[in-house]
């Protein structure tokens, strides 16, 4: 739009130039790689909060290190009397509220990870939707800047289509002659030119500590879950899938070493010096009466692991294996800590309380310390959760800033400026009042003229 002036130089009226759109595709690109690493972070934090839910706070006791930590604390009452049965009843307990921690911890973890598996499921859907909208768009803007139709509303449309897109999957665009657009994955995978690609994903309906999710394919090329050739390096898609296969599972594992642990920690060996193996004791898995290997993790443990029932009453077992042994067989003598039956007997009990404190080898792949004792490897897998939700709410928070920032730079460097526009509305209004008063002078001093004439 342009002001027009008379031959004299006096303000005339306006005209409109032409329509045009300012863009900058520098702060465009920041925005949507922002957008696209924000959901990223998102997703993770909403997943390692939910994961969190496994520890609750200091005061509710619910992890798995405070509940072994009150069978330490039972186990140690009952050693100093050993034959208070209150006492006895009281490790049993301790160590049903431990099977229990650890079961449920593990169908929380697996919950997590088929919620994550679902939600990947409607991010593709919405993917396929947006890449649809933008091949009709990108089709009209193509067309209508080979016409020389004013196409800045489809430009605008097309970049909102562009933004909500990045913030299911990391993209990067190419721009070409006539308005044309190539998208890419951020990791080089096409998305669309001139036609949308195909974006596919089979959904796992239930997860087990052993399953493996599906990949996300791009035209048959795997960008993110299993064996992703391509990866996709942020947008929810790809948080959802760390999430499944990185965060829930490195959890996981370490719930399956904290339970293979206690296999191990109240493993009952041979008495007679015999050299037989060491059998499953208090707690049993489907492996029993072996004990797991040292240092190896056993995928899914913490959901199986279970208080043998030779040692509890309610099953037809015996409250006093706990204190004198026998309990992986009650039949074989070699495992019996205190074949006299002495009440006070306390070895056994003394013995297992310093195996929570005892190095232990654990699985070196589960980003934890593997030469721990047991209730370390237990207290720094809580540290290890909390410090992850942690970091991921303050790269959050940063990226939050971020975005904010880049989007109001942009908005100011392409969007309307309502100071500009007043001023020259402003302008506008005084022409006009000038050009009125302009054409007033003109009337009455034709209107005296003719009157003279008269």
């Amino acid at each position: 739009m342009s002001q027009t002036y008379t031959d004299s130089g006096q303000a005339g009226g306006l005209k409109v130039d032409g329509i045009g759109r300012v863009t900058d595709s520098a702060l465009y690109s920041s925005l949507l790689s922002s957008t696209s690493t924000g959901s990223s972070q998102e997703a993770v934090l909403a997943g390692l909060i939910r994961l969190a839910e496994t520890t609750g706070d200091t005061q509710n006791q619910m992890s798995a290190a405070a509940k072994l930590g009150a069978l330490k604390l039972s186990l140690q009452s009952y050693a100093s009397d050993p034959s208070n049965a209150i006492q006895a009843q009281d490790v049993l307990q301790a160590s049903k509220d431990m099977v229990r921690t650890l079961q449920s911890g593990s169908e929380l973890v697996q919950d997590v990870r088929t919620k994550a598996d679902a939600d990947m499921a409607t991010s593709v859907r919405e993917i396929n939707t947006l890449l649809k909208q933008l091949e009709d768009l990108n089709s009209v803007i193509v067309r209508g800047t080979q016409s020389g139709a004013d196409v800045t509303d489809a430009h605008d449309s097309r970049d909102q289509v562009l933004l909500k897109l990045s913030e299911e999957i990391g993209i990067t665009t190419l721009n070409r002659s006539n308005g044309d657009i190539v998208v890419y994955t951020d990791s080089g995978v096409t998305l669309f030119e001139t036609k949308a690609r195909s974006v596919t994903f089979e959904p796992t309906i239930v997860y087990g500590a052993a399953t493996t999710g599906n990949s996300v394919m791009v035209d048959d090329v795997p960008v993110a879950g299993p064996g992703a050739l391509m990866e996709i390096k942020s947008g929810r898609l790809q948080g959802l899938a760390e999430l499944r296969d990185e965060v829930a599972v490195t959890y996981q594992s370490q719930l399956d070493e904290i339970a293979r642990g206690l296999i191990e920690a109240f493993a009952e060996s041979d008495q007679s010096g015999g050299g037989n193996p060491d059998q499953a004791g208090l707690f049993t898995w489907s492996g029993a009466p072996a004990v797991p290997a040292s240092g190896t993790l056993v995928t899914g443990l913490a959901a199986e692991i279970a208080v043998n029932a030779n040692a509890d009453p309610d099953q037809g077992g015996d409250l006093d294996r706990l204190r004198d042994g026998g309990i992986s067989d009650p039949l074989d003598p070699n495992y019996n800590y205190n074949p006299s039956g002495a009440a006070g007997f306390s070895d056994r009990l003394q013995e297992l309380v310093s195996a929570f404190d005892k190095d232990t080898v654990f699985d070196s792949g589960v980003e934890l310390d593997a030469t721990d004792s047991l209730s370390g490897f237990a207290a720094s897998s809580v540290s290890w959760l909390e410090a992850g939700r942690k970091t991921m709410t303050s790269n959050v928070e940063v990226q939050t800033v971020i975005l904010s920032r880049t989007a109001e730079n942009l908005n100011n460097k392409t969007g309307v400026n309502i100071d500009e526009e007043m001023t020259l509305l402003l302008e506008i209004e005084r022409s006009y009042s000038a050009a009125t008063r302009l054409i007033s002078a003109v009337d009455a001093m034709l209107e005296d003229l003719l009157a003279a004439a008269r």
